[in-house]
Formats: C-alpha cells, structure tokens, sequence
C-alpha cells in the first residue's frame, strides 16, 4: 500500500532534504505534493529523479492526504497543522511549536518510538529540535546501561540551522574578509559569524540562558528520561553543515568507557569511530549527506566517579531535521498505519 505525502516548505534547506530523503529510502508513497508561500508558487524542486512544481500552503486542501512533513515554522505551523490534522492528515511538524504539548508525542524513533502511540490525540508528532536529536541517539543505549544522572554539553553548530539567510552571511562574509573594503556587516548573527564564534543561538531568557539551551534541557527530559539533569551552552559556529557537540556524563552507576564503546557500536542509528591518533574523529565536514550520528573521543572522566566524554557529529539537515522527520512517517506507517 502507498502513501500520499505533503512537504510543506518544500523550498527551504529543510522541506528540500525531506523531499530527497524520501526518495533515497523508497518511502512508499504514492503520491508527493511539494507546498510553499505563494511567492514561491510554481518553484520547481527534486524528488528523486522527479521535478516536483510547488502548489500554494494556503489553498491546499489536506482531505484524502496521510501524512504532512512540516518544515514552515512556528507562525506558519499554528496556522496549517490544525487544518491538516482536522482533514485527517497526521502533521509530522519540524518546528517548536508543539515540541512542549503535554499531548503531542516528541518523537526520535531511535530513541522512543513507542510514544508515538500519543499521535491520536491531536494527530501531531513533533520532529526535536536538531540539537537535541542527534544528542538523544547517544545517550539513549548508555542511560539504559547505567542511568544518566547529569549531562553537560556545549554545542558547536552551523550555520545551516538558521536558514538559507545564514549560510550566505557566512559565505559572503567570507569572501569579504580576502576583498579589503567589501566586508559584510552582519545581519542574521548578531556579530560576524565568518572566523568567529557566537555563544547565542535563539532568544536570551530571564535567568541567562538561550531558547536554545532550554530546548535542550526540556527535550532531553521529554524525549529520553525526565530525571536526567541536562545543562547547555549553544554556540554558532562559521561552518555551513553540520553540528557538533562536547558531551560530559555522570552516570548513577560505574561504565567503563570500553563497554560504552561497544554498547554504542551497536546502537541504531549510531557510528563510532574513535581512534586515538590525529584523525581517529569525526569533524562536521566529513558527516555532511550521512545518515548516522557519529560519536568518537570516548573517553573516562576522572574527575567524578561515574563520568564519560563523548563528541558527538551528526548532519543537522538530516538526522537534526528532515531524516528524522522521514523516520518517524516510516514508525507511522508500521506501527500504526499499515495495521488499520
């Protein structure tokens, strides 16, 4: 049986990757129907080996249609999920919007995919934040080992996560600081992003920290345990994709950092290559179009009883967004879907 699937924002970085994924993997549908803003009616763009013309959000009618992948934002979202779900179609939404509902499942199918049973109630699952998501991966098979009582973590991501405006600050900056007195003032970042770095990403909040860090801190508990104490620190930096991230864990109970290599070695969705030599890691770079989370530099933490290091490299367009909101259409279909 075939699907009939909707991209909404199929123009952005995001809406983009989805639509390549589900080619990649074969995902069966049917039927795709690419959607965007009126001013980007009629923008064509790839699905496989397909040309796909954009139909208008705003006059699409969801009736008939079983799953939208959302990729449009927060404001966009508030306005055409609920029209979607009201239709019948399930809403698989990337944006923060419904991360935080009590009755919305928070879905990283590595991770909890049993939670997607909450789908019914508003027919929304909502896709985590990308930092979040490509964090959770790892985590999930220690905490399940040895109980994570506390993570810290510092993050290192580019500037993809913040739009097709982002990428080409970074880009034009760039170029501008080898053309003397074509620099480009900055415009998306708040300071100049190209040979730089920005410890701000999202809104500040009252006690300090950034939307960012919060989302971290609120899907961590939501998505993998909510007894695990999380603190973030989110930093931009001047690489187009992929996002990295320093990971710090203490543990209720003693892992040794061999058999958190291995356990990791066999954990969906995850890569470990640490090798401890120059170039026994992974850098962003080299994750670019990957699937997998790549995790490498494992390592113990001396200075508490119970702590490893981790570093941690995913694709942010994929696993951080567009490949997870496949994953979690493909958990649809064959934990609940296919059984109707």
């Amino acid at each position: 049986m075939g699907y009939r699937v909707a991209v909404a924002g199929a123009t952005g970085n995001v809406g983009r990757e989805m639509l390549n994924i589900l080619a990649e993997r074969q995902f069966p549908a049917d039927e795709v129907v690419a959607l965007a803003s009126r001013r980007s009616l009629g923008t064509e763009v790839s699905y496989g080996d397909r040309t796909l013309k954009t139909k208008d959000l705003d006059a699409f009618d969801f009736t008939g249609w079983d799953i939208a992948l959302f990729a449009i934002g927060s404001e966009a979202t508030k306005t055409y999920a609920p029209k979607a779900a009201a239709a019948g179609c399930v809403v698989i939404d990337n944006s923060s919007l419904y991360r935080y509902d009590p009755r919305v499942p928070l879905i990283v199918p590595e991770v909890n995919a049993d939670a997607i049973e909450g789908y019914r109630e508003k027919m929304i699952i909502a896709n985590p934040n990308c930092s979040t998501a490509q964090m959770v991966v790892a985590l999930k098979p220690l905490h399940d080992r040895a109980r994570i009582r506390r993570v810290v973590v510092a993050t290192y991501q580019s500037v993809s996560g913040a739009g097709k405006d982002a990428m080409d600050e970074l880009w034009n900056q760039t170029k501008g600081k080898y053309v003397p007195g074509q620099e480009v003032a900055p415009k998306k970042f708040s300071k100049q992003i190209a040979f730089n770095v920005i410890p701000h990403i999202d809104v500040f909040m009252e006690d300090g920290s950034t939307k960012e860090e919060w989302k971290m801190v609120a899907e961590t508990k939501k998505i993998v345990d909510p007894a695990i104490k999380v603190t973030a620190t989110c930093v931009r930096v001047p690489v187009f994709v992929g996002h990295s991230e320093a990971v710090n864990i203490e543990f209720e109970e003693h892992l040794d950092e061999d058999e958190a290599r291995e356990i990791l070695r066999e954990a969906p969705g995850v890569m470990v290559i640490d090798k401890r030599e120059p170039g026994g890691y992974v850098t962003p770079v080299e994750c670019v179009g990957d699937y997998a989370t790549f995790v490498s530099r494992i390592r113990q933490d001396s200075t508490i009883d119970n702590g490893l290091n981790l570093w941690i490299v995913s694709d942010n367009l994929r696993k951080g967004a567009a490949l997870n909101a496949v994953q979690i259409a493909e958990t649809l279909i064959n934990r609940v879907l296919s059984k109707r």
